[in-house]
């Protein structure tokens, strides 16, 4: 029997506002490295409170490559059930291979994602890239879940590629597509991007996915943020959007040393270990527990090393505790 084939045309496609903040989160572990997911709620309850237009769930910051497909698929339904549709679910999902990515987008889809952040393939290191190959990708994606798309653009140092101008023109063209997240951390290949989804035939939101220049990409023309420091920072994030938004630059340039203090902590090298570094500032702020902070291997788990300093970071930041306010 054929599949169905979701479209605009045979399918009326959710619509979904992305202009805001959309956090990725984390997600709670024990030392075995199962999901806690009692602690995983009411952190959710707060990063909604915020007001956060959306949640990334099973996002790079969430471990999404490294979980089961039943856990990401708990995920958002836990996710989906805390944020009540108060806010956007934008799940993860992505390959290795063409075949592999439907059917994740669509147990997505089926677990209750609103939209889809769609994780490059190792394929796109292909040099040069044949537009062919990622537009195709993301057509099947899109094809099999019926859901609107965010491409991903992830920087080489986090696993993934940066789109060739005309390969990205091309993905652009599919009208699933309803955001772009630049997380290249360059900005110039930041404005670059910029450029392509200004030209699109169809309007796109720029988000942001550079933790390393946070204000700046609000200011080169990101109206929105999709960001693995949401996971701490939120709030702030979300104050220096709208004072961006508002055009009062300088109270946006006046948040800048906080905001982007905290973050170029959590973001400390080695980057990769941002995901242990969030889970252990959010001790401190009092979501988790340190038994709550362990992380899949083969990455660290850092309480014991991390436990001051994410402590100091978390004060410098004025959130220490902010779970009992």
């Amino acid at each position: 029997m054929k599949s169905k084939i979701y479209s605009k045309e045979n399918l009326n496609m959710k619509s979904v506002n992305l202009e805001g903040m959309i956090p990725a989160v984390v997600v709670p572990m024990r030392q075995d490295y199962s999901l806690d997911l009692e602690a995983f709620k009411p952190y959710l309850e707060w990063l909604v409170s915020l007001g956060s237009v959306g949640l990334a769930i099973n996002a790079d910051t969430g471990e999404g490559p490294y979980l089961t497909p039943d856990e990401r698929s708990t995920v958002i339904r836990t996710a989906r059930e805390v944020a009540a549709g108060r806010c956007a679910i934008v799940a993860g999902v992505g390959g290795p291979s063409t075949l592999t990515a439907a059917a994740n987008a669509k147990a997505a889809r089926e677990a209750g994602a609103d939209a889809l952040l769609v994780f490059p393939t190792p394929a796109f290191l292909n040099d040069p890239l044949d537009a062919r190959i990622a537009y195709e990708y993301h057509k099947a994606i899109a094809d099999a879940s019926g859901l609107p798309l965010v491409v991903f653009q992830l920087g080489p140092i986090f696993g993934g590629v940066n789109y060739p101008a005309e390969a990205l023109a091309k993905v652009l063209e599919l009208p699933q597509v309803v955001g772009m997240k630049d997380a290249s951390f360059d900005a110039q290949r930041f404005s670059l991007t910029r450029d392509v989804v200004r030209a699109a035939d169809h309007p796109i939101t720029l988000l942001s996915g550079n933790d390393n220049f946070l204000l700046e990409s609000f200011l080169l023309g990101a109206t929105g943020g999709l960001l693995g420091y949401g996971a701490v920072g939120a709030g702030l994030l979300i104050d220096m959007l709208n004072a961006v938004k508002h055009k009062e630059f300088d109270k946006a340039a006046a948040m800048q040393a906080g905001v982007q203090g905290f973050c170029d902590y959590i973001y400390d090298r080695p980057i990769g270990d941002y995901r242990a570094r969030c889970k252990v500032a959010l001790v401190h702020m009092g979501f988790f527990t340190p038994e709550q902070t362990y992380v899949r291997p083969p990455f660290l788990s850092l309480w014991e090393t991390e436990k001051d300093k994410a402590r100091r970071a978390v004060e410098q930041a004025g959130l220490l505790g902010v779970a009992s306010r």
